[in-house]
């Protein structure tokens, strides 16, 4: 058996005879034939699997309902109309089990979760099959992975292909992405980067993206600098205060149907402690789909555009 090696996750392919594939993901291996009935919960590993082509394999999504209006804007709307959404609340073992799941396909915090008795284990036990971004490998048990969220992006990718069989179509996807990914680096960069803040949600404290997110990579690539990028965390609450000090040149804003983009907008002009910061006078809010923020296929698109973005802004 041949043991391919990569940032988070290491496949290895058996003998075509037995048709199975063992995946090494958070440090948890595991040996299975190609799944028949595939789950994947929320937009991110959702469209992971669209992106390859394989709406047609799966047996359904788990989609919330907080984050639906996502599907009108993606480039993978046709995929969602042809795929079962089997829940459109958080991922919950009993409706995985009901819809004769045999895999699933979600985040360690972000799906799979030990309070809500959803976990690779506890699926195992019943006969399910599992496999986790490697994105929240850092949260799982006693991992220490510290894999870059964009590399994390391109080992789902890679390894979703060797599962379900379409490597070249992996291997196609993510010599683009990277491709893409190497202009937005060679791009010429401003000495000093502009400071940019990630606003999802929040009043008392704002929810927003720490180093560990794909979002904070991206504003990365488009040329400026996340405020809170420094933090050890994937999304998370932070004081208003720091932010504040930060003086942000512009501000990200997180779109899906929770909250309606323009409240948040109103919220942060006229009561956030935010509402006298350079990227409020000047009116440097950019609005970004909760497709293109999460660890995503979409996440180079959301780049370049940021990018495009701060120069027209004059902020790179």
């Amino acid at each position: 058996m041949l043991l391919v090696s990569g940032c988070g996750a290491n496949v290895a392919a058996d003998s075509p005879k037995e048709d199975k594939t063992s995946v090494t993901n958070c440090g948890r291996t595991t040996t299975y034939a190609t799944p028949k009935n595939p789950v994947a919960y929320d937009v991110s590993a959702i469209e992971k699997m669209f992106s390859l082509g394989l709406s047609d394999s799966m047996r359904g999504i788990v989609l919330p309902a907080t984050v639906s209006s996502v599907i009108d804007k993606s480039p993978y709307k046709e995929d969602y109309s042809k795929t079962d959404t089997i829940s459109d609340t958080v991922l919950g073992q009993e409706a995985v089990v009901s819809a004769k799941a045999d895999w699933v396909f979600a985040g360690w915090q972000a799906g799979f979760s030990e309070e809500r008795g959803v976990t690779p284990d506890s699926l195992e036990k019943v006969g399910i099959n599992s496999f986790m971004q490697n994105e929240t490998c850092f949260n799982y048990k006693n991992n220490k992975s510290d894999i870059d969220p964009v590399d994390a992006t391109y080992q789902d990718l890679n390894d979703l292909g060797k599962i379900f069989k379409v490597e070249d179509r992996a291997t196609h996807l993510v010599d683009d992405l990277k491709k893409r990914q190497k202009a937005l680096k060679d791009a010429p960069r401003p000495k000093t980067l502009s400071n940019v803040f990630v606003y999802d949600s929040g009043t008392k404290e704002p929810y927003t993206a720490g180093r560990r997110t794909a979002l904070n990579s991206v504003i990365d690539l488009a040329g400026a600098r996340s405020v809170t990028g420094d933090l050890d965390a994937r999304w998370t609450t932070v004081g208003w205060e720091p932010v504040v000090k930060s003086e942000p040149q512009a501000i990200v804003v997180v779109d899906y149907n929770k909250q309606p983009v323009q409240e948040k907008i109103q919220y942060l002009k006229t009561q956030s402690p935010l509402k006298d910061s350079p990227a409020v006078r000047n009116d440097n809010i950019y609005i970004m789909d909760y497709g293109e923020a999460i660890s995503s296929p979409r996440n180079m698109e959301a780049a370049e555009k940021l990018s495009d973005y701060l120069k027209e802004k004059g902020l790179r």
